[in-house]
């Protein structure tokens, strides 16, 4: 019973090296399928697991022996690589310095983000953890100022053929539907956020890509964990971080194109393959300004269950 994706619908194969395997049993204890046992001395294929193997890589990964090798759901061993040595990563401090550092940017110079940076935040946000592997997560890039202009100008075009969606009279049709708080968010969140995006729009002004050099779209499909695509996102951002860039989330486009005709074809017209139930686009490029001070930021409760 394979967990599906659209990237494979099959469970992934374990083959075990028994001549290698010396019964340390350190495969069984990390897999949580229960796809492993241990049986005379020695690793065994489980005919009874959950799901079957989901190509985690767990198994392959902690063997002192490398006995053990999973092909499928896009793994293979070649896909393995030693771990950085503790003392090469970073510690508490430095990791709190970076997140620190990290602020909303929407002013940057006129410099274009360089392929090979755009690289590195890729393979950064690859290394993100997921609800089960492959990663269902797909990216849009946007990699010049011009294109997230042209997104910018055609998703406001777009947005202008939905003002009933945010009209008095479908608001007040739809609140006993959706309840006070939907309602309260769309008549001082979303309807301003139509006006601003449009008004602006239309004295060329770009208030929703802010005519950024990089924009990345992370989104997920039908099968995506919701969570995934919003990980990976968080991670670009610090990746470039460290790599001098700023960045800026824009949460109010994705869940504009999700849904209808004229959402279908304004996606495919960017080539984005699905509609997903979570996703956001992000801003990078080199900082116009820079800020002399932090802000501490709270969450709004925080309990100890008893």
């Amino acid at each position: 019973m394979a967990i599906p994706t659209t990237r494979t619908k099959e469970n992934a194969e374990i083959r075990i090296d028994t001549a290698k395997c010396t019964g340390c049993g350190k495969c069984v204890k990390v897999c949580n399928d229960y796809s492993l046992v241990i049986e005379n001395r020695k690793a065994k294929v489980n005919s009874n697991p959950i799901f079957g193997c989901i190509a985690c890589g767990h198994c392959m990964a902690v063997c002192p022996s490398e006995a053990i090798t999973i092909y499928g759901r896009t793994l293979s061993p070649d896909d393995m690589f030693d771990l950085p040595a503790i003392e090469n990563t970073a510690d508490y401090n430095q990791l709190m310095a970076l997140l620190q550092r990290r602020r909303s940017i929407r002013e940057f110079t006129d410099r274009k983000v360089e392929p090979e940076i755009i690289e590195k935040i890729l393979e950064a946000a690859k290394t993100s953890p997921m609800g089960y592997p492959p990663s269902d997560v797909n990216v849009l890039i946007l990699d010049t100022k011009e294109k997230n202009r042209k997104f910018a100008e055609d998703f406001c075009a777009y947005i202008k053929g939905m003002k009933w969606f945010v009209s008095g009279w479908f608001l007040t049709l739809m609140r006993p539907f959706w309840g006070k708080t939907t309602d309260e968010l769309f008549r001082k969140f979303v309807r301003p956020v139509f006006d601003i995006y449009i008004g602006e729009m239309d004295k060329e002004i770009n208030v929703l890509t802010y005519d950024a050099p990089l924009t990345m779209y992370f989104y997920g499909s039908p099968y995506v964990d919701p969570a995934d695509p919003i990980v990976a996102a968080t991670t670009a951002m610090y990746a470039a971080e460290a790599l001098g860039l700023g960045t800026c989330m824009l949460g109010a486009i994705h869940p504009l194109i999700q849904y209808g005709g004229k959402a279908k074809k304004f996606r495919e017209k960017y080539g984005i393959e699905y509609k997903s139930q979570e996703g956001i686009f992000v801003i990078f490029g080199y900082p116009a300004v820079k800020y002399r001070k932090g802000l501490k930021r709270t969450f709004a409760s925080i309990t100890t269950a008893n």
